[in-house]
């Protein structure tokens, strides 16, 4: 009998450490079998609340265009998503799979009961075949959107029908023929239903949702082969190859598409286990960089994609899109060089394209922005008004879609581990609440002025004693991160990440330092961009606002408004940096964030108080002066600031001192600045 033990106990044991292994977190729900493990869970909405200043950021937002825009703007007011007679498509979804984890994270009882003026219809509106929504909608692809937002309804409330209408719905996918062409927006986005449907197979673990998503993945548009070959590179770009049009080859080409389907191999990968979707993530984000990349982590795209020069621009649809698509793969793969550009591009490319108080955007944003206005430019396929910062510069879609860039950031800052712990994924001022080890309940308040400042304090409240691990991510950027924690001090360099594993009480502490050293980056013509942390610095132009009516009625509402904004100082400079050292040229001055932390002295800020607009008196967070020389040849080409000349540049001039403010503090700017030729700099030294 003793003999027959042993085998049991071992396979027994080996049963046990397959289901951990595969389950991992007994807290929150990972993949299950057959889906390959994640290297870390998201957390439901809610369970990540900003704080301190990026409070104040989504109380901007709530105060501004999102808070507001369905009480005016026709396509909201009369949207068929929730029983009006007008737009049937996608701005309704877009609208709110912004407004609801916005509504939540900020426990805003007036967003949330517009939340519910839009969920009701659309719950009431599924059907016995599975199809929901409008019923003059017939396409797929505005369902995929309205998914997600009925995915984050349903973790902030519980409400089962969302579960229902969204499983009713897959089943509809799985029982109904692929329609998924390549010449549709439903075919080229297709996969992005997989977001919802991975996590309803995680919430009730029918097999058949993976069918739907394993039909989707080979009857859509073949993005892990384009990131595999990427025909629209810089030669493709150079010689005016890129399709600029809305056929096939065009939707491949089209920036916000891309943005969007950087994660569809990714997400594959959960199902697939194939390495081969996994390297097309990383082969496609190097290849966006050497062909399309532009400072603030964001690629071109005003339409399509179109190079890497600074006056291209970038539609804010991408923007968002993209750092959405970064969450979700960071969760998958768990690599730090995604977290780093979702900061990027968070920090950076979002609020450099909206005003402070974010009652007007951009379609198109520059990286070297010299005049906003309606003038004619130099665009792949977008309109003259598309840099203008208003309510609609360009098609509707980007002031549908704007709104989930912050929220969705503030949900992804920590993630749950696969061994009952906690991820701090993303730095800024926040708070999570969430189970750790056996299902014990842990408060931990992010304390913090980060991005502009690189001391993060940690402290944990707990009702009881509890082990259990903290991931920390290491920037790249950073040299050696100090973290300090019951009387340790740890010296972390050459990683991506730090373990801290220990029986934390209530109260106790964790110190994390990372140094905020300015550095260089290397750009179009061998310019360069100025970084400090994960900010860009851009130079600071005097400005003037104007507001303007441009091609549409703005409607005049609260603070709806749109710029035009005139450079009221030079901007054509080039660096003085010192090849060897370049920080030593830079001076860093300090200052309070204000309520709107990426505004500046001059900028236009909205007053609900005084129902008019205010001169803004308040500076950027951080300033760096440094020398310069004024470039006269460098101009204005059809209204944007020409591509930088080649550096070194050799001009002679007198030196000044300038100054540069972070990039989303900068309506207008220069990010990627000419450097001086080393001999005529030493002569001038």
């Amino acid at each position: 009998m003793k003999k027959n033990i042993l085998p049991v106990l071992i396979v027994v044991s080996l049963i046990f450490l397959s289901c951990v292994r595969q389950h991992g977190n007994t807290n929150y729900k990972g993949n299950p079998s057959p889906l390959r493990q994640n290297s870390f869970i998201r957390l439901p909405l809610g369970t990540v609340k900003p704080t301190g200043w990026l409070k104040s950021q989504l109380e901007a937002q709530a105060a501004g265009l999102t808070g507001n825009i369905d009480d005016f703007w026709p396509d909201l007011v009369k949207s068929a998503w929730h029983g009006g007679d007008g737009e049937a498509w996608e701005r309704g979804p877009y609208f709110l799979d912004g407004l609801v984890p916005l509504a939540y994270l900020l426990n805003d009882e007036r967003l949330i009961s517009k939340v519910k003026t839009w969920i009701e219809p659309i719950i009431t509106s599924s059907s016995d075949s599975g199809w929901y929504g409008p019923v003059k909608n017939k396409d797929r692809w505005p369902l995929a959107v309205a998914n997600k937002a009925l995915m984050q309804y349903y973790e902030a409330t519980g409400d089962k029908r969302a579960i229902d209408v969204l499983t009713k719905y897959f089943r509809y996918l799985h029982d109904t023929p692929p329609d998924w062409p390549d010449k549709d927006w439903r075919g080229v986005r297709a996969m992005e239903n997989a977001v919802t449907g991975y996590w309803l197979f995680r919430q009730t673990g029918e097999p058949w949702i993976l069918e739907t998503i394993e039909s989707i993945q080979k009857n859509s548009s073949d993005w892990t082969s384009y990131y595999e070959k990427f025909p629209w590179d810089s030669a493709a770009s150079a010689g005016k190859k890129i399709p600029l049009n809305w056929g096939v080859d065009g939707l491949t080409a089209h920036v916000v598409n891309n943005a969007m389907a950087i994660k569809y191999p990714g997400l594959w990968y959960q199902q697939s286990s194939d390495e081969r979707f996994k390297k097309a993530v990383f082969s496609g984000i190097e290849k966006y960089d050497l062909n399309h990349g532009q400072a603030g982590g964001r690629f071109s795209g005003d339409e399509h994609l179109s190079g890497r020069s600074p006056r291209q621009g970038t539609e804010l649809c991408s923007v968002v899109e993209l750092m959405f698509s970064l969450g979700e793969l960071y969760a998958i793969f768990g690599t730090s060089t995604l977290a780093d550009r979702l900061e990027l591009l968070s920090y950076n490319s979002l609020p450099g394209t909206t005003t402070p108080d974010m009652w007007s955007h951009q379609y198109d944003q520059q990286s070297n922005q010299v005049l906003v206005s309606a003038a004619k430019r130099d665009w792949s396929t977008n309109g003259d008004y598309s840099n203008v910062y208003g309510l609609m510069p360009n098609f509707g879609c980007c002031l549908a879609n704007m709104h989930q860039g912050w929220p969705k950031f503030v949900e992804s800052m920590w993630m749950a581990t696969n061994d009952n712990g906690l991820a701090l994924v993303t730095y800024g001022p926040s708070v999570v609440k969430a189970l750790v080890s056996n299902g014990k309940e842990v408060t931990i308040t992010e304390e913090t002025n980060y991005p502009f400042d690189g001391s993060i304090k940690l402290t944990i409240a707990a009702k009881e004693s509890v082990r259990f691990p903290l991931e920390v991510r290491i920037p790249g950027w950073a040299d050696t991160v100090k973290i300090s924690y019951k009387g340790k001090i740890i010296n972390v360099h050459g990683v991506s990440g730090y373990k801290i594993e220990e029986k934390w009480k209530n109260g106790d502490q964790i110190s994390i330092e990372i140094p905020m050293k300015i550095r260089v980056e290397k750009r179009f013509n061998n310019s360069l961009s100025v970084l400090r942390g994960p900010l860009i610095f851009s130079l600071r132009i005097e400005k003037e606002y104007r507001s303007v009516r441009i091609n549409y009625d703005n409607f005049s509402y609260k603070g709806s408004t749109d710029w035009e904004i005139y450079p009221g100082s030079a901007w054509n400079y080039g660096l003085l940096l010192d090849k060897d050292n370049p920080a030593r040229g830079f001076k860093l001055t300090v200052n309070q964030i204000g309520k709107y932390p990426f505004s500046d002295t001059g900028d236009m800020i909205w007053s609900a108080d005084s129902g008019k607009y205010l001169r803004s008196t308040t500076d950027a967070p951080l300033f760096l002066k440094t020398r310069a020389i004024l470039l006269p040849d460098w101009t204005l080409k059809n209204n944007s600031a020409d591509i930088p000349p080649i550096s070194p540049v050799n001009q002679d001039g007198d030196p000044v001192i300038i100054t540069l403010v972070p990039y989303g503090c900068a309506r207008l700017r220069i990010t990627e600045f000419p450097v001086m030729d080393v001999v005529l700099m030493e002569s001038i030294l």
